[in-house]
């Protein structure tokens, strides 16, 4: 959403206007197409949800609790009521805590959005979002040693002369030829994955995890998905290991805003 959408804050009782002045704040779910059947399970805080219609769509909400923490329960509702959305058709997910400020403003918002927003749940209509995970597996030293010379070379040298400081530059070269393989193993899984999906988009990456990316696809080809990354888990094994979460909410390919104008 624009700028009336934001991120809650935690209540602060002590310092909140009479309830009865007060705007109701919305806590906002995610916007689907108009039409669709408003989610049966409660939200956070066990808030019944509702759609708001507006120019063709509708946005999913419920009252704003007047605390907001990311406790488990309440992830767990927000999810429930994207994957009931989901199941109906497009939905935007909008992440955890989002919220507008009172109900006239979110109808303005989807009014002066709406051609925006449309055309953004119709690119990811009928996918799914899945997102891979690589994480460097430190086993093979052995073979590594064998196939890289300058570690080879290293590690004769230490084993001849072995002393604290050898066996530590030992042991950093090899931990960098671990991950530079495992790099090199995550190029190859998104290469192999990449024209199986839509879209896709990668995440950040640590010495660790080397590996994070999206990948946007159309529900039909999920299966095929799955199987080609167990079969890239089982040639890269020893260099990386593979992990799938989804099918998930269409998180990282959707924009709620519409770009700015940019000027002369």
């Amino acid at each position: 959403m624009t700028a009336p959408t934001t991120t809650a804050p935690e209540a602060d009782p002590a310092s909140a206007p009479d309830s009865a002045a007060a705007p109701k704040a919305l806590y906002v779910y995610g916007i689907a197409p108009a039409g669709i059947r408003a989610p049966r399970c409660r939200g956070v805080d066990g808030a019944p949800v509702r759609l708001l219609t507006e120019a063709g769509l509708c946005a999913a909400v419920s009252a704003a609790p007047p605390r907001l923490r990311p406790r488990r329960r309440d992830l767990l509702a927000h999810q429930a009521v994207l994957d009931e959305l989901a199941a109906q058709g497009p939905v935007l997910p909008m992440r955890f805590a989002v919220l507008s400020p009172r109900t006239d403003t979110l109808l303005a918002q989807l009014r002066t959005d709406a051609a925006h927003l449309a055309q953004q749940l119709d690119g990811v209509r009928g996918c799914v979002e899945l997102n891979v995970k690589g994480t460097v597996v430190p086993g093979h030293f052995a073979d590594l040693v064998r196939r890289d010379d300058k570690l080879r070379t290293l590690a004769l040298r230490t084993r001849r002369r072995p002393d604290y400081e050898a066996n530590v530059r030992l042991g950093e070269a090899i931990a960098l030829g671990v991950r530079r393989e495992a790099r090199r193993a995550a190029r190859e899984v998104v290469d192999l994955l990449a024209p199986l999906a839509v879209r896709t988009v990668q995440g950040t990456t640590d010495d660790e995890q080397v590996l994070s990316a999206s990948f946007l696809l159309r529900s039909a080809d999920e299966t095929r998905f799955r199987e080609a990354v167990a079969e890239r888990a089982r040639a890269c094994g020893d260099r990386l290991a593979l992990s799938v979460t989804g099918p998930l909410p269409c998180y990282s390919f959707v924009d709620p805003r519409p770009a700015a104008p940019t000027g002369r």
